[in-house]
C-alpha cells in the first residue's frame, strides 16, 4: 500500500489582471513564464486534440503591460470573431509532455479511475479517501466528493450513468448521484473493499473485502444479497461478464473462481496456472468469451470463457502488472505495471503493438473510453489521456490547487458547434483567435512538506 502524501498547500499572494501569452521556445523547449488560472483545473491542450483540431491559428500578441493587482470582481478579455472559432492544437507532443510534467490531478497516490459509458465524465479516487469528477474531453474539475475517510481503492459507474459506486479502506461503499456527486446512500463492508463489479444492468453490485469474501448487494437500494466464500488469501480482482450471468475472481491463492449470478453459486475453480504467482487483475472482453488476468510474476494469461481454457501468455513486462483494460471493441487489451511502462496488445491474437512509459512511476488505473479512441492512465498523483491504438499523448488532466507552484495553466472559452466550450491550458500556449480569457495564469497552490507558508485551499470551483 502506498504512503500518505505529507504534502501542504500554499496561497498566492496576489491575482493578475488577464493576460494572453504566446509560446517562447528557448533551446528547443517550451519556457513558461508567470502564469495564472480561475477555474481550477483542465487538460493540457487535451480538449483540442481530442475536437479534430485543424493548424493553429496566428496567437494573440502578447501584452506589454504590466500586470496589476486585480479588484474583487474578475475581469476577461472578449474578443469579437469573424467567424465561429475552431480549437485548434497549440503545443507539440513534446510540449505536451514538457507542460504535463508538473501538473498533478490529486495531492496524494491516486488508486482509481471509472469512466461514464458516453464517455463526458471521468472520475478519479485517492488515497486521501477525495473523489474527484471531471468532464471529457475538455478535462475540466468538476467537483471533488468528500465522504469517505481512508484511501478509494475502487470505482464504477452504472450502465446508465447516473450512479457512481466508491469502494474504500474505511469499510465503507458509498453511493453517489450523476453527475451532481451528491451523497445518496453508505454500504457498511464486512472489511476494506479493494474491488468493485457492476452488473451490466447496474442491478447487482460485488464487492471484495480483506477478509477474503465477496459480498453481493441489490442496486441501487444497497440491499445485501449474500456472501461468497471460499478463498484462503486475499481476493485481488473481480469482474462480471457482459451478459450478467457469472462473476469471475482472482486470489492471491493463485485461483481463478467462476460463480453464478444472482444465486452466487460456485461454478468453478481455476488454478492461476502458476506456483506463487497471485492472481492481480481480471477484465472480460465485451462479447464475454475472453478472459485476461494479470499475475505477479510480470505476466498475462488470456483464458476462454466460460470453460477457463488458457489460451496464450503474454510476456513482455519487467514488473508487476497493476492494471489491465479491455477496449470496447474488442479489439485491443491495454496493460499497467510497474516497471512505469503502458504496453498495448491486439485481442485474441495477443501481439504486442506498441510500449511506451506513461508515469514516472507504477501504473494503478486505466479506463477505455466507448469508441476506443481514448486511453486514460492513473499513476501516483497524475491522469494522463493517450490517443488510441497510437499511444500519443493527448494531454492530463491537473488541478493547480493540487500542483506544485512550477505548474501553471490558462483557462480560455471558444464556441464549438454553437455552444460554449472551455479549455484549460498550460500557460504560454496561443490562445486561439476569437475566445475568452477566463482567468489570469497563476502558479500551482501545492508545496512539498516542508516547503512554504502552508495553509489555504486557493480552487475557485466552476
Amino acid at each position: 500500500m502506498k504512503k500518505k502524501s505529507n504534502k501542504t498547500m500554499t496561497t498566492p499572494a496576489d491575482v493578475e489582471t488577464p493576460q494572453v501569452f504566446a509560446v517562447e521556445m528557448k533551446s528547443g523547449k517550451t519556457k513558461f513564464n508567470r502564469r495564472d488560472f480561475l477555474k481550477a483545473a483542465g487538460v493540457a491542450t487535451t480538449a483540442a486534440a481530442l475536437a479534430g483540431c485543424a493548424p493553429a491559428p496566428t496567437p494573440l500578441p502578447v501584452p506589454t503591460s504590466t500586470a496589476t493587482r486585480m479588484p474583487s470582481q474578475t475581469p476577461t478579455i472578449t474578443l469579437t470573431p469573424t467567424e465561429t472559432p475552431t480549437p485548434q492544437p497549440t503545443l507539440s507532443a513534446g510540449q505536451i509532455e514538457e507542460a504535463c510534467k508538473n501538473l498533478k490531478a490529486h495531492m496524494d497516490w491516486m488508486f482509481s479511475l471509472a469512466l461514464s459509458r458516453d464517455g463526458n465524465l471521468l472520475a478519479s479516487g485517492a488515497n486521501s479517501g477525495t473523489i474527484k469528477l471531471w468532464s471529457l474531453p475538455d478535462g475540466t474539475l468538476l467537483k471533488n466528493l468528500e465522504g469517505h475517510t481512508d484511501a478509494v481503492e475502487t470505482l464504477v459507474i452504472s450502465p446508465d450513468d447516473e450512479l457512481l459506486v466508491s469502494g474504500s479502506q474505511d469499510y465503507s461503499i458509498k453511493l453517489w448521484s450523476l453527475p451532481d456527486g451528491e451523497l445518496l446512500n453508505t454500504l457498511v463492508a464486512s472489511d476494506s473493499v479493494h474491488t468493485l463489479a457492476l452488473s451490466p444492468d447496474g442491478k447487482l453490485l460485488a464487492s471484495n473485502a480483506r477478509d477474503n469474501t465477496i459480498q453481493l448487494w441489490s442496486m441501487p437500494d444497497g440491499k445485501p444479497l449474500n456472501t461468497l466464500q471460499g478463498y484462503r488469501e486475499f481476493i485481488g480482482a473481480l469482474a462480471i461478464s457482459l451478459d450478467g450471468k457469472f462473476l469471475v475472481s482472482g486470489s492471491h491463492d493463485d485461483t481463478i473462481k467462476l460463480w453464478s449470478l444472482p444465486e452466487g453459486k460456485l461454478l468453478k475453480t481455476l488454478e492461476g496456472g502458476f506456483r506463487d504467482a497471485p492472481v492481480v487483475k481480471l477484465v472480460i472482453s465485451p462479447d464475454g468469451k475472453l478472459l485476461a488476468s494479470s499475475l505477479t510474476d510480470n505476466r498475462i494469461q488470456l483464458r476462454s470463457l466460460p470453460d477457463g481454457k488458457r489460451l496464450k501468455i503474454l510476456d513482455g513486462h519487467t514488473d508487476e502488472i497493476s492494471t489491465l483494460a479491455i477496449s470496447p471493441d474488442g479489439k485491443l487489451l491495454v496493460s499497467g505495471s510497474y516497471d512505469y511502462t503502458l504496453k498495448l496488445w491486439s485481442l485474441p491474437e495477443g501481439t504486442l503493438l506498441k510500449t511506451w512509459q506513461g508515469h514516472t512511476t507504477m501504473v494503478d488505473a486505466l479506463v477505455i473510453r466507448a469508441d476506443s479512441r481514448l486511453l486514460v492512465s492513473g499513476s501516483d498523483d497524475t491522469i494522463k489521456l493517450w490517443s488510441l491504438p497510437g499511444g500519443e499523448l493527448m494531454g492530463c488532466a491537473f488541478d493547480l490547487a493540487a500542483s506544485p507552484p512550477e505548474a501553471q495553466g490558462v483557462t480560455y472559452e471558444t464556441t464549438v458547434s454553437g455552444k460554449t466550450v472551455q479549455f484549460t491550458q498550460p500557460c504560454g500556449a496561443p490562445i486561439p483567435l476569437g475566445a475568452v480569457c477566463t482567468c489570469n495564469c497563476v502558479a500551482g497552490g501545492y508545496l512539498p512538506s516542508g516547503g512554504g507558508g502552508g495553509g489555504g485551499h486557493y480552487w475557485y470551483p466552476n
